[in-house]
Parts: structure tokens; C-alpha cells; sequence
């Protein structure tokens, strides 16, 4: 039984895996950077879905300027 067909079919597999971890829209780096929590921008911690705050976030990235409103 040839198994070349099952390993390609496992690499693009794999490789499709790791292209998706770098998907997401929310990333610790900001949290780190802004030293605050996901909430603070999102509606919920686990939420992608952002708030006020978020949206002014994502076009300025500054949270000073975002969190005075």
C-alpha cells in the first residue's frame, strides 16, 4: 500500500493547522502592551466581538485616547 497520497494529505493538513494560529484577531501582545485585560476591549473575555472601546482601539491603537471617551 503506497503511502504517499496519506502523508501529502497529512502535510497540507498540518500546514493549514499552523496558518490558522496567526488568524485571530485578539492578541495577547496587546493586552500585554496596554496592561489590561481582553475584556477591555471585547464584549466578553472569550468574545470576538468588540466594544466601543475595542473598535476605537482597532483604528488608533492607543487606548489612552479610546478609554477617555
Amino acid at each position: 500500500m503506497k503511502k504517499t497520497p496519506l502523508v501529502v494529505c497529512a502535510g497540507i493538513f498540518a500546514a493549514g493547522l499552523m496558518m490558522m494560529q496567526n488568524m485571530g484577531f485578539a492578541k495577547p501582545a496587546y493586552s500585554k502592551k496596554e496592561k489590561t485585560g481582553c475584556a477591555t476591549c471585547h464584549v466578553t473575555a472569550k468574545s470576538k466581538e468588540l466594544n466601543d472601546v475595542g473598535k476605537c482601539y482597532h483604528e488608533k491603537k492607543d487606548l489612552k485616547e479610546c478609554a477617555a471617551k
